[in-house]
């Protein structure tokens, strides 16, 4: 009964210190993808703490799925924003994605040094096809939600075929889905209507600090002035560590690469997958095909969001390209480094700028519709992916020239088979899967 008449009272305000320790501890425990990330939050921040209301929980949600960049991380930098204007946001978006980024950079500097040893080689070639089922499960995933009808599933078949066997670049097919979304809205608004984001509130978990009728703190209510300042200081962080980077071409190209690839974000880290290959392993020659898959592997078992896989790839670009002149750690380093500031520091300008703007328009299909076409095409992008990593992993000695050439490998069908089942059917954790595979690829390793 005591606990009954404590729920009645809102929570005591928290300082930004407080809310420190539960973004830092949060950056080394969010696991499981962005639906694990922002199920997790929800539990914590509106069930327990009760810091958010479970309306303005989705309501925020809802904002961020409709951005480009990682949903979840720009919801804690949302909800700590909110909570504590821009000191808040920087603390909760540098925490979210700080633990992933250390561990993710000690992984990449072992695996340039130990990637050759047999035990590695047979955990690698055990994990791959399980990626594989993972990119595709993803793909039925959004796929499931976002195909509502037969256009959107022929835009998804488009953008298959497209980027199969036209070879078209990820950022066009981008363009093409928002201007047939756009048309689409307005001749075929039926097939282009937004599904109505994540729900609404259904429980109630008693008042919380930022409750269903608090109105908006001063430094959250949109004004002309403050989004041209707030941009334009963005503008000149983002010009002046390009400017920094200029006598370094190699990190140049990924400041302005991954500068690209954070605004492509669109449907999730899966969506820009395709893109960070074209460019990281096509054309600039940052790190193989295998070796991307090796780190998406590792990605989906480290803590942080999967966009961190770009971490991986500016460490092993920094590596590959010797962007220090012989000190392959710093030169990685600085990889990683300019990878990851470059892939999030829009999402702060998104949640930061641009956050009360797509409150003004949300719902509105003239704006929902373009975002509906490029979620269509995004799954047919993702399948896409599947094969390129399944041809990889059945046909290891495949390529361009000669993609079947070289023996077919029958266990990595298996592995890819079985981990697609535990997933689908059986709801299995994705790290769990990923980690049955590790030990399945050790034993393996000892027959090689």
């Amino acid at each position: 009964m005591s606990e009954n008449k404590e729920n009645l009272l809102p929570p005591a305000p928290v300082s930004l210190g407080e809310a420190f320790k539960y973004w830092l501890k949060l950056g080394f425990i969010s696991f499981g993808g962005p639906a694990g990330q922002i199920s997790m939050m929800h539990q914590e921040l509106v069930e327990k703490r009760r810091w958010i209301s479970e309306h303005r929980y989705l309501h925020a949600l809802n904002y961020c799925m409709l951005l480009p960049g990682p949903e979840a991380i720009q919801l804690a930098i949302y909800i700590s924003w909110l909570m504590h204007g821009v000191r808040g946001a920087i603390v909760a978006g540098v925490l979210f994605f700080l633990p992933a980024f250390v561990l993710l950079s000690l992984l990449a500097g072992l695996y340039l040094n130990y990637g050759n040893l047999p035990a590695v080689q047979g955990v690698f070639y055990i994990i791959k096809p399980a990626v594989v089922a993972v990119v595709l499960f993803a793909a039925w995933r959004i796929g499931s939600r976002a195909l509502r009808n037969e256009v959107l599933w022929g835009m998804a078949a488009l953008a298959f075929f497209g980027i199969l066997y036209f070879k078209i670049a990820f950022p066009w097919i981008v363009l093409a889905a928002a201007i047939l979304g756009a048309i689409g809205g307005k001749f075929l608004p039926g097939k282009f209507k937004s599904g109505g984001g994540h729900g609404s509130a259904g429980k109630e978990y008693g008042p919380a600090i930022i409750d269903d009728d608090t109105p908006p703190p001063a430094h959250a209510r949109f004004t002309w002035v403050r989004l041209v300042i707030i941009v334009g200081a963005f503008v000149l962080v983002w010009l002046g560590a390009m400017l920094a980077l200029q006598g370094v071409p190699d990190l140049y190209n990924m400041g302005e690469f991954f500068t690209k690839a954070a605004f492509l974000t669109i449907g999730g880290a899966y969506a820009v997958l395709p893109y960070v290959y074209q460019g990281g392993v096509e054309h600039f020659g940052w790190l193989t095909g295998p070796q991307m898959m090796d780190g998406l592997a590792l990605g989906e078992t480290t803590p942080g969001p999967l966009i961190m896989i770009v971490t991986w790839v500016g460490y092993l670009g920094g590596v590959a390209k010797d962007a220090f002149g012989g000190n392959a750690i710093a030169g990685g380093l600085a990889g990683a480094a300019v990878a990851t500031f470059f892939t999030f520091l829009p999402s702060f300008m998104f949640i930061l700028a641009g956050g009360p703007v797509v409150e003004a328009t949300r719902g509105e299909i003239k704006f929902s519709a373009p975002l509906t076409g490029i979620t269509a095409a995004v799954v047919g992008v993702i399948v896409n992916l599947a094969v390129f990593f399944a041809w990889h992993s059945f046909w290891p000695q495949g390529t361009a020239e000669a993609p079947f050439s070289g023996t077919f490998e029958w266990l990595p069908v298996v592995i890819a088979i079985a981990s697609f089942v535990a997933l689908w059917k059986y709801k299995a954790d994705i790290m769990k899967v990923i980690g049955v595979c590790a030990l399945l690829g050790l034993i393996y390793s000892q027959f090689m």
